[in-house]
Formats: C-alpha cells, structure tokens, sequence
C-alpha cells in the first residue's frame, strides 16, 4: 500500500484518512492481481461466495 499509493506526504490527517480509503478501493474494486487470475479481490469474493452456493 505504501509503495503503490502512498507516495505523497498528506499535510492534514484528513487528507491522508482520504487517500488511505481511496487506496482501498482501488486496490479491491479496480486493481487485477496476477495471484487471483488477474481478478481483482472483489471479483474474487463473489466467485468464490458464488462457487460456495452452486
């Protein structure tokens, strides 16, 4: 998280509060991850959930 995102200092607390949550978001909704077959961790989850179920 650090190393892909974080790579501004934030002067306000509240403005590093923002950017950690936006990093978040990315890096769950929109990110690919070669270790989950280029899903990203969303993706994965409901595969998973929806396998669980059928």
């Amino acid at each position: 998280l650090k190393q892909e995102f974080l790579t501004t200092r934030c002067k306000t607390m509240r403005e590093l509060d923002h950017l950690i949550a936006e990093s978040i978001v990315v890096y769950n909704c929109y990110r690919p991850h070669l270790s989950l077959e280029m899903l990203t961790p969303d993706q994965m989850y409901e595969k998973a959930k929806t396998e669980l179920i059928a």
